[in-house]
């Protein structure tokens, strides 16, 4: 911030994060620190360079009033990243309900008499921000969401918690009646089992007849068959 008496300037050095082929702007800030108005012009050493808007106003007491210089994009950079150029800012008392429109060159002339306040700028390269860097596969912000359950107390304690109820849920219906037609449902499936030992023996009887007599498979054979496939399925819709 600047010493002057009418205007106070921020800040001092004009900062580019300077980038190739690219304009880039900064702001300045000038605050009248009188009871009048002020009247401010910005002259540079490089006026194709920039563009300064506005470059000539009216800052009302006690009052800030934003300057806009853009820098116009450049081709190459400077090996050192060093700038050279300057700014001048000049501020002089106005007489009351002046306007931008009404300020001229004259007003700024110190061999007509104007007592003219003169501040110097800096320009100065800095470096362009940095975009945020990516997020690395398997990184905390990247998991997978498996990982996620995994590495996360909370969720993993959940998850275990509603896999260890789901083992441990017993039969409602365990009843008198639910125990009563197991009981029966057994028996029949021993009963079941026991006929089909029989059929089983028979069938190899009736292999060792057809053999001997080699005329085909008896059509006893064939209802046998059938009848076991019959129980089969019965026995697997009521167990």
């Amino acid at each position: 911030m600047s010493n002057s008496e009418l205007l106070s300037v921020e800040p001092l050095d004009l900062q580019f994060p300077f980038e190739l082929r690219k304009q880039i702007s900064c702001s300045l800030y000038l605050t009248n620190k009188t009871d009048n108005h002020v009247a401010f012009k910005v002259k540079t050493t490089n006026p194709k360079k920039y563009c300064v808007r506005p470059n000539t106003g009216v800052v009302l007491p006690r009052s800030t009033c934003e300057v806009l210089v853009t820098m116009q994009a450049q081709k190459e950079a400077p090996s050192d990243m060093q700038c050279k150029d300057k700014f001048l800012l000049q501020g002089v008392t106005a007489s009351p309900g002046v306007t931008a429109k009404d300020v001229s060159p004259e007003m700024f002339s110190k061999e007509a008499g104007y007592l003219v306040e003169e501040t110097k700028l800096r320009v100065t390269y800095v470096a362009p921000p940095q975009p945020p860097s990516p997020v690395h596969e398997g990184s905390e912000e990247g998991s997978s969401p498996r990982a996620s359950v995994s590495e996360n107390g909370g969720q993993a304690s959940e998850f275990s918690f509603q896999r260890f109820s789901a083992d441990k849920v017993e039969p409602q219906e365990n009843t008198p009646e639910a125990r009563a037609l197991i009981t029966k449902l057994t028996e029949e499936k021993q009963s079941a089992i026991q006929l089909n030992n029989k059929l089983e023996r028979e069938l190899d009887q009736l292999r060792r007849d057809s053999k001997r007599s080699q005329s085909g498979i008896p059509l006893m054979y064939v209802l046998l068959v059938g009848l076991i496939g019959l129980i089969l399925g019965y026995i697997m819709k009521r167990t």
